[in-house]
């Protein structure tokens, strides 16, 4: 819940210690509540003893087994499961959670950053940015965490030296700055004895800026919950007598006062709120994070997992979205199979992943074509529902914007997603069909939509433009999609991502009854399928330029992909309508020559007439 607890009156911080494996996370969570008095005398005597039997620090305390309670945490002297301790100081109260910093539980850390407003990152000061470094911060981005402490820890064993921490500092802001943090405070420190963990060090005098916990205590890393749109996730129907029926739950989101107008996502059903109702009674308005009932003034049909809002800002309904999912099972991701999903409070018994579009390299934030996601990995899917949902982006609304991916035969959690809208478009957010369509919009033109795919070797531009020019002479309506003005990204990593929207583009265009000429490298089997399949079979025309000598190459007006060095795509034999057109032989021919040949085709299968 997105709301700060409250504690004696005081905001309360959520953050998240990690980082890799053995950067002393446990140990600074162990100081930090010692050192700020909230280890209790019989916990203190308990941790003395322990630290002789599972210590790693000989005859010193060994604040780690503060919050590695596990009988097997304490054997390896590693952090398995997610500790969460509550403490308190005089001017904010703080909940911190531990993770672990193995690859194997990086599911336990992203469940730990999903409720976070502050992620403290610990480096060795010894070792420098990791593998694990990189993975906890980019989760911890794709998260909305926004705020990051980064903790260069093990000042000790460099001899509180300026120069590892400087070095450690710029190796990381270096990797962070695409991550989207909106601030980053690197803070020298040494858990071990305490160095700027609760008060400056002598250790680090070139050191100018504050302790951890001083910072922890003034920075504002609240979210504006409240000025975001008002949701409220049903839980379940309250009702106790036929004499009353309310529908409890939490406000996520936004606001409510008695009286206001709310909707219902899913049905679109509006009412007015009659109460608000709580155990010590009723409110006028309930905030962000308040667990409330609330009353309608009409008898509309709500149930479990509906949501109800704004009417003037609504959630999409959806059954079709893209996002960026954490594949968290040791068995890999399999596209197409049947999974559970849950949603906030949204349960939806069956959906399955469309396709994998591309998987992000932890070293480099590159991303890299992906069929599918294996353990850890995290890439951006397309996730398509049996029923459809009420959900937001990520960055809009964390509580409608994730979700958790089910196993349904093992009931196993297998990955979690942030949603991305805005990457994607939502299958039921079109508007609502008109009497003005395709064909009408087509038969004014006098000629029938479609989209002419050129692809394979050199001249598609060439050929491209020829064919546009001539059907602008008989007067049809048309667009030229090709590199020069679409902007498509140079490098095979985006190719796939090149072919879906501009395939999306096309789309549009066809359903206003244009004929689009497309003239780009389309890589993959799967990726003109995925374009074919925007429209009907008779509206997409494949059409393979073979000019394996370049004879049309010096008419391209687009020379990005030469200069680029990308390679084309080679011939593929696939599925597509018609072998006559698959196949344009460039050999012997000009330009011109292919392009009377391809309007042929057009006159022949009755997309337009001479």
């Amino acid at each position: 819940m997105e709301a700060p607890m409250r504690l004696d009156g005081k905001d309360q911080l959520r953050f998240i210690t990690c980082g890799s494996v053995d950067d002393g996370k446990s140990t600074l969570i162990g100081r930090l509540l010692h050192d700020s008095s909230s280890i209790r005398d019989d916990e203190l005597k308990a941790l003395a003893r322990d630290s002789l039997k599972y210590g790693t620090t000989g005859e010193e305390i060994d604040f780690a087994l503060v919050v590695d309670g596990l009988e097997a945490e304490r054997q390896q002297a590693i952090t398995i499961d997610v500790a969460y301790r509550y403490f308190s100081t005089g001017r904010r109260s703080f909940m911190v959670a531990d993770t672990p910093g193995h690859e194997q539980y990086t599911r336990n850390m992203a469940t730990a950053a999903s409720n976070a407003q502050l992620a403290v990152i610990l480096i060795d000061a010894s070792k420098g940015v990791l593998v694990q470094t990189k993975r906890h911060s980019l989760i911890c981005s794709l998260l909305g965490v926004r705020h990051v402490v980064l903790a260069v820890n093990k000042m000790d064993l460099v001899g509180y030296g300026k120069e590892s921490f400087d070095r450690a500092v710029a190796d990381y802001r270096a990797f962070a700055s695409a991550l989207g943090f909106l601030s980053i405070a690197a803070i020298p420190i040494s858990a071990r004895y305490g160095d700027n963990v609760t008060g400056r060090s002598e250790a680090t005098g070139w050191y100018k800026g504050p302790c951890l916990l001083h910072h922890l205590e003034s920075i504002n890393a609240q979210p504006n919950t409240a000025d975001q749109p008002f949701r409220f996730a049903v839980q379940w129907v309250n009702r106790p007598s036929r004499a009353f029926r309310g529908y409890a739950g939490a406000v996520v989101s936004g606001s409510i006062e008695v009286g206001g107008e709310i909707v219902v996502a899913r049905s679109g059903r509006s009412s007015r709120v009659e109460k608000i109702v709580t155990y010590d009674g009723e409110l006028a308005r309930a905030e962000p994070g308040s667990a409330v009932t609330i009353t309608l003034a009409d008898d509309i049909d709500v149930g479990r997992g509906d949501v109800l809002a704004d009417p003037l800002n609504q959630p999409e309904v959806s059954d079709q979205f893209a996002a960026y999912v954490i594949w968290m099972d040791q068995q890999a991701m399999a596209v197409g199979r049947p999974y559970a999903f849950r949603i906030g409070a949204q349960s939806i018994a069956s959906g399955h992943i469309r396709a994998t579009r591309h998987k992000i390299d932890i070293n480099t934030g590159a991303q890299i074509e992906a069929h599918a996601l294996s353990f850890n990995e995290i890439g951006l899917c397309d996730i398509a529902l049996a029923t459809p949902a009420c959900v937001d982006s990520y960055k809009k609304n964390r509580h409608t914007g994730s979700f958790i991916i089910i196993d349904r035969y093992t009931n196993r959690t297998v990955g979690a997603g942030m949603i991305a809208l805005e990457l994607r478009r939502i299958g039921g957010i079109g508007r609502p069909p008109l009497p003005l369509g395709k064909s009408e919009r087509s038969a004014l033109k006098q000629q029938r939509a479609c989209i002419i795919w050129l692809t394979g070797e050199h001249g598609k531009a060439a050929i491209g433009n020829l064919v546009e020019q001539k059907l602008f002479e008989l007067a049809h309506h048309t667009m030229l999609l090709e590199a020069g003005n679409v902007g498509i990204a140079v490098g095979e990593t985006n190719r796939k991502e090149d072919v879906w929207r501009i395939g999306q583009i096309a789309k549009l265009m066809v359903d206003a009854g244009l004929i689009v000429i497309c003239a780009l490298p389309c890589p993959t089997s799967t990726s003109r399928d995925h374009v074919r399949a925007l429209v009907s079979a008779a509206e997409f025309i494949e059409v393979f330029v073979d000019d394996q000598n370049g004879g049309c190459v010096q008419h391209d007006n687009c020379e990005m992909h030469a200069k680029a060095g990308l390679p084309e795509l080679l011939k593929v034999a696939d599925a597509s309508s018609e072998p006559p057109l698959r196949h344009l032989e460039a050999a012997g021919h000009g330009p011109h020559r292919l392009a009377e040949i391809v309007l042929g085709y057009l006159v022949e299968k009755g997309i337009i007439t001479r």
